[in-house]
């Protein structure tokens, strides 16, 4: 008795321990749950009606489902999948779907006695829970973590009790991954039949459907072996009898139905037995793909980029069933911009392998006027949209971001710095070529010809925690313990991210978080959703953006191509632009980001998977006419307009160019600097003429230094791993003939380093306390050309 007593006790208490760690796990995990009614969108296809910014209808919000292959957008409904399949992967994936309610606890038994006995660990996941996890739990499916298989349960149980069987089943067979076609993954028993037997879902026999099933658990590798996995089909029958699912004589004529899966060259004997099996063309599987997508017609792929990330911005804000219920969605959509986007990418000339992202943002309230992901080919394009999603490093092009934080704190675009190497820091950045002058450069020079050791000296008086700061008031996110490389490029984004930190140029500094939608009304014309008025945070003061908009349109128009200038394909004739190329180590990633007074847009392109691009690619003639060419199509058959000029800007003529300044500061002589902290005066300039004309010199004069400059502190910075480049568009095929490498001026304290080529031209005079050196020729803009 006192056993019995005893063990009722034990019972007892660990049934209460068992309840309190249920508690406590609803407590860590169990209070954010999804919905399960968001599953609903499986009833609704298209109903959702997208619009631009002039109420013009430019497409529907299809639903999709998601597995770890890729996404599926179409969806079948059950009676439009054969029963045969539907018979075979419950038999093959969870026996007892129709017995138990969400989770099968007898299979995950099962499976932990099978990973206990034979060191094999089996998921043990029902249909429905695999549902869950694929769709409703998508962030998590990638970890078997306790968290994800505790909401994996309490989420099939709920969707168990609120959907019946043929709901859930469907579900799971327009989300299973079947394998890598090629260009795009198989998701779906749509995609599936055509794929592998070149025939709709409803059509597939049971061969072809046990066939199919048994390549759910690893559908690449046992497409390639089929000797090898043709037991598995018998396997299956057979379990189809034992379930009453099948009879035997239909298990026993499917096992001598020949079938043929794409690729495959198959001999069949009567009884069932191969008698040869070769694959000769796995690409058939792409191939059948493509002629589903053929059928079906490319123009339901316009403005697909647009449209996933309307649905990305909306899913947290409205939910799934709201979002494909049916109703109207305003976008700020510019649609003449996504018509241009999408027709530069279908015309962009890229190298093998590489693809692009662009996007265009209105720097007047931050709306996104037009978004493309890929390389567009006229196909079926990846769902993977890099003008959002991806995270690319910058290179140069985040070099104006640092200029204007100068001249936000004072200094002028005539000011001038050290192209030297750094002294002291093992962190030793080169210029593209790397090659170096010596000189004290105009802060304009620098960035006209974007040179790495004056940005990096740049960054070094300023100090990079300011910078940082800087980078995340534009929405930007420095990485760690970048150092001072982070001033030349190491900073990763998307496009849509650089295009709305350059917005603040065009918009007198003013930064808005980037915005899709502005309103959303249901099927009966309630009003869901309104976007908030958009609330602009102030990057910089008004003169400060004119100055670093001033320097963004120098890259432009100072130099002409031949000359080296490495954003003249930028230019679109009639109309005002400012921008800046970028181009990271190893010519990785290639940029384009600029501004026009109604436009702000940022073009990427390297390789999908990452790794280099050739040699010959450079920013300049790659990404540039894409940027050019979207923009220019955005802006075609509207009113042009300009740059609104703050009050108390001035101009000067320095060193040949036309520079502007803040009055207060237009008449101070420029500042040389070295990243030291130490400055002095640098040289005179001349007043601007009574009748200026707009300046483009043949060639940018810059003169002669002060001969003795000052040596730098050393760098506390320590050196990063990676070290990017700028810009390489402008790298001389071969260095001119009368080139001499010179040595630092730390080597050479007496007498400044000679010129590396020069034309003829008046060099601006020396500060008087400086006598001319006779043997110093001016130092120019003008650089070899590439071609």
């Amino acid at each position: 008795m006192r056993f019995l007593v005893g063990l009722s006790r034990f019972v007892a208490i660990v049934l209460l321990l068992a309840a309190l760690g249920v508690l406590a796990l609803w407590w860590m995990w169990g209070r954010d749950l999804p919905s399960v009614t968001d599953l609903d969108v499986l009833e609704v296809s298209g109903q959702t009606r997208v619009y631009d910014r002039q109420d013009t209808l430019v497409g529907t919000l299809t639903p999709s489902l998601s597995s770890s292959g890729g996404t599926n957008r179409n969806l079948l409904k059950l009676g439009q999948i054969s029963p045969w399949l539907q018979k075979a992967v419950v038999t093959s994936e969870d026996r007892r779907f129709y017995e138990h309610h969400g989770v099968d606890y007898i299979g995950i038994a099962r499976g932990l006695l099978k990973g206990l006995l034979q060191n094999d660990l089996e998921g043990g996941s029902s249909i429905t829970q695999q549902v869950v996890k694929n769709t409703l739990l998508s962030d998590l499916q990638a970890a078997r973590t306790a968290e994800r298989k505790f909401k994996e349960a309490v989420l099939a149980y709920q969707l168990d009790r609120n959907y019946d069987k043929d709901r859930i089943l469907n579900a799971y067979l327009n989300i299973v991954y079947w394998g890598d076609g090629g260009r795009d993954d198989i998701v779906g028993a749509g995609t599936a039949a055509r794929a592998y037997f070149g025939k709709s879902a409803s059509d597939l026999n049971l061969a072809e459907s046990v066939y199919l099933t048994t390549l759910i658990p690893a559908p690449n590798s046992r497409y390639k072996a089929f000797a090898a996995y043709r037991p598995l089909m018998k396997d299956v029958l057979s379990r189809m009898v034992v379930d009453g699912r099948v009879t035997q004589a239909e298990a026993d004529a499917a096992w001598k139905t020949p079938i043929y899966p794409a690729g495959w060259r198959i001999g069949w004997n009567a009884d069932g037995t191969l008698r040869s099996a070769a694959l000769e063309n796995p690409g058939r599987l792409q191939e059948n793909m493509n002629a589903l997508e053929a059928s079906l017609g490319t123009g339901r792929y316009a403005y697909q980029y647009y449209l996933q990330a309307v649905e990305k911005e909306l899913l947290p804000i409205i939910g799934r069933k709201a979002l494909y219920g049916g109703g109207k969605i305003v976008t700020g959509m510019s649609l003449s911009a996504q018509q241009a986007a999408e027709q530069a990418s279908l015309n962009a000339r890229l190298p093998d392998g590489a693809t692009l992202g662009t996007a265009l943002v209105s720097p007047q309230n931050g709306e996104v006027l037009a978004l493309v992901g890929q390389k567009l080919t006229g196909g079926r394009p990846s769902d993977w949209d890099n003008a959002v999603q991806a995270r690319r490093q910058v290179g140069s092009s985040i070099k104006p971001l640092l200029y204007t934080l100068a001249l936000q704190t004072g200094w002028k675009q005539s000011d001038t710095v050290l192209d030297s190497p750094l002294v002291g820091t093992s962190y030793q950045p080169q210029n593209y070529d790397g090659r170096w002058t010596g000189r004290y450069v105009t802060m304009r020079y620098a960035l006209d010809h974007s040179l790495n050791l004056p940005t990096v000296r740049i960054a070094q008086e300023l100090g990079v925690q300011n910078f940082e700061a800087k980078l995340r008031e534009l929405g930007l996110t420095p990485p760690p313990e970048a150092g001072l490389s982070l001033s030349i490029g190491t900073l990763e984004a998307s496009p849509l991210q650089m295009a709305a930190a350059y917005a603040p140029f065009a918009n007198g500094g003013l930064y808005y978080k980037p915005s899709l939608v502005r309103s959303v009304e249901d099927a009966r014309g309630n009003r869901l959703y309104t976007r908030p008025n958009p609330t602009p945070k102030r990057v910089w003061d008004e003169q400060t953006a004119w100055l670093g908009l001033d320097m963004l349109r120098g890259v432009v128009d100072d130099l002409t191509e031949y000359q080296g200038g490495l954003a003249t394909r930028a230019q679109i004739e009639g109309r005002q632009v400012g921008g800046k190329t970028g181009t990271t180590n190893d010519i990785k990633d290639l940029w384009f980001a600029g501004v026009t007074p109604t436009v702000a847009g940022a073009v990427w392109v390297g390789k999908q998977e990452g790794g280099a691009l050739p040699s010959w690619a450079y920013s300049g003639e790659i990404p540039t006419p894409i940027w050019q060419q979207t923009v220019a199509g955005a802006l075609a058959g509207q009113p042009v307009q300009t740059f609104k000029e703050p009050d108390g800007i001035a101009y000067r003529v320095v060193r040949q160019v036309e520079m502007a300044f803040r009055t207060a500061q237009a008449d101070e002589e420029p500042t040389a600097r070295d990243g030291s902290g130490n400055s002095g005066s640098s040289f005179f300039r001349r007043s601007r003429p009574a009748q200026p004309e707009t300046v483009q010199p043949a060639a940018q004069t810059e003169p002669t230094p002060d001969p003795v400059p000052v040596v730098p502190e050393p760098d506390p910075e320590p050196a990063p791993e990676f070290q990017p480049v700028p810009d390489v568009q402008d790298i001389p095929a071969e260095p001119p003939a009368d080139w001499e490498e010179v040595a630092p001026p730390e080597a050479l304290p007496d007498a400044p380093p000679a010129d590396d080529f020069s034309v003829p031209a008046e060099p601006e005079p020396l500060p008087e306390s400086v006598p001319d050196d006779p043997n110093a020729a001016p130092f120019i803009n003008e650089i070899p050309p590439v071609n």
